[in-house]
């Protein structure tokens, strides 16, 4: 009810009044099965654009901190998470990020939709980064398709570091075809499988989205940059921290027979 209650009649109103978001590809979001929408992250409104956009509700995994942070700030988001029905992941906790993907799985069950953004974090400088294979878990487990989605001009609206998102340009999301792994149907837990598949799932992402390709994870950049994460940090000698040709990131597809990377 939380989450129906923010998206017609609270918040919804006011971002489509202020921001006035558009999409491209509704279509190919299914009306009654599951699936998992696996989106690049460039920013914290993100996770109010995308849901507001989608025909159906959409369940997210939730970094725990949203979840546990003091003081009024911590309380409102605690507030606002909870009611919207988004599920925590505690990603220091190898149990705990464990007992996320299986609530994951138990959404996708139950016929949802489950938003999970594989590169972990947000973008520390616009460019799209490796994913995690968490989300190749949760598809194989359950048996749904994942649907690529990317989120466009929210890291000009609301860059790090900053409250309340400028007015333009206007957010959008483009939503791409799904992606049927049903091939690999039993191959849950082979590792090779579950990052082929993954690479195919980030190759889409930056066809979608036209951002370069970066081979190695958001957090470990984050983590060797210190404070250096604004978006200035893309002029860095892409050499530096991993850039690769895209045709390379295609060639990920191909390693795995009956892998497809369109």
């Amino acid at each position: 009810m939380g989450f129906w209650l923010a998206k017609f009649i609270f918040l919804g109103p006011l971002l489509r009044f202020f921001w006035r978001p558009w999409i491209e590809g509704r279509e190919n979001v299914p009306d009654d099965r599951p699936a998992i929408l696996a989106s690049n992250h460039l920013s914290f409104c993100d996770s109010f654009f995308m849901p507001l956009l989608m025909p159906r509700k959409v369940t997210f995994l939730a970094k725990s901190e949203y979840f546990t942070t003091p003081g009024i700030k911590g309380w409102f988001s605690r507030q606002f998470f909870s009611g919207v029905g988004q599920v925590p992941i505690d990603r220091n906790d190898k149990d705990a990020a464990r007992a996320a993907l299986t609530t994951g799985v138990r959404v996708l069950a139950e016929g949802k939709l489950l938003g999970i953004y594989p590169e972990g974090t947000r973008s520390p400088d616009g460019r799209l980064y490796r994913g995690k294979t968490g989300v190749a878990r949760m598809a194989l487990e359950a048996g749904a398709v994942v649907i690529p989605v990317t989120m466009v001009n929210t890291e000009v609206i609301q860059p790090p570091g900053r409250l309340v998102p400028r007015l333009r340009p206007r957010p959008g999301v483009r939503v791409g075809k799904p992606l049927d792994f049903s091939r690999y149907e039993g191959m849950s837990g082979d590792r090779f499988v579950e990052r082929s598949m993954t690479d195919e799932i980030m190759y889409e992402l930056m066809q979608l989205s036209g951002q370069e390709y970066v081979d190695q994870y958001a957090a470990s950049v984050k983590k060797s940059q210190g404070s250096d994460t604004g978006f200035g940090a893309r002029e860095r000698d892409a050499r530096e921290v991993g850039a690769r040709d895209p045709r390379a990131v295609r060639e990920l597809g191909d390693r795995v027979p009956g892998t497809r990377a369109s």
